[in-house]
């Protein structure tokens, strides 16, 4: 196991254009307690906050992690061939043969991440369940209906919506936007995201593409600045109580 990083330099913070796409790793660790790869610098905050909500009876657990281009590639293409499901933006089941190549990358982009552009590729993303709530032999569902109210992850929710902000870590897509649709489970380490973010733009993925196997290509290359605007830029802001907490050493983080 990788030992955790207590101070991170802002220099450390800056990823490269490949690491910023995906298309290399070197900034992620795999943490084996997790089974799965998180920047150095979001690891402690994330082994502090999981701390801190067992304190409150709750096994915060990191679902996903780093997830690279080529998985993302896989992902994407699997939905335009129909392989995956395609959901619209009610979440209910869509035919991919029954829409054209736009139709296709429109309702792809509602709930997951072109290639290059997801934040999961920066090592500062992690998709949380309490796994003392995960009903026995049920597998593990992303679904925004969990995090409600009366879901079985409620209680998380709650806690993570007083808490999370301590730790560094905040939520992208807290709300519809018009873009991507709300994910109560996705949370971000602050200090990492926000520079990673302001980083990433149009032609750097256009590069990120161009060379690819994506299908639905000549959509993309042709709206990929309004994709960018809809679907990669118009999130929640960082807080600056995220941004403060995060830069904290582990020690110095709330017990």
């Amino acid at each position: 196991m990788h030992a955790p990083t207590a101070n991170c330099t802002p220099a450390t913070l800056t990823l490269s254009e490949l690491e910023l796409t995906g298309r290399a790793s070197t900034h992620v660790r795999e943490w084996p307690e997790w089974r799965c790869q998180l920047h150095p610098a979001a690891a402690p905050a994330l082994q502090a906050m999981s701390a801190a909500a067992a304190g409150a009876g709750i096994d915060l657990l990191p679902v996903s992690g780093f997830r690279d281009f080529a998985r993302q590639l896989a992902i994407w293409n699997g939905k335009f061939s129909g392989a995956r499901p395609l959901l619209d933006r009610a979440g209910q089941p869509l035919a991919a043969d029954a829409l054209d190549e736009a139709g296709r990358v429109a309702a792809i982009l509602v709930w997951s991440a072109l290639p290059g552009a997801s934040r999961h590729h920066w090592g500062s993303e992690c998709d949380l369940i309490d796994r003392a709530a995960l009903p026995a032999g049920a597998a593990v569902e992303l679904l925004g209906k969990h995090y409600a109210a009366d879901g079985c992850y409620a209680r998380l929710a709650a806690w993570l919506a007083r808490h999370a902000h301590d730790y560094g870590f905040f939520q992208p897509y807290d709300l519809d936007r018009g873009g991507v649709q709300p994910e109560p489970w996705h949370f971000s380490f602050a200090p990492l995201a926000a520079p990673a973010q302001a980083a990433l733009h149009p032609e750097l993925l256009r590069a990120a593409l161009a060379g690819s196997t994506l299908l639905g290509w000549e959509t993309v290359q042709r709206e990929l600045p309004r994709i960018y605007a809809r679907y990669v830029n118009a999130v929640a802001s960082a807080p600056g109580t995220a941004l403060a907490a995060g830069a904290l050493s582990p020690a110095a983080r709330p017990a």
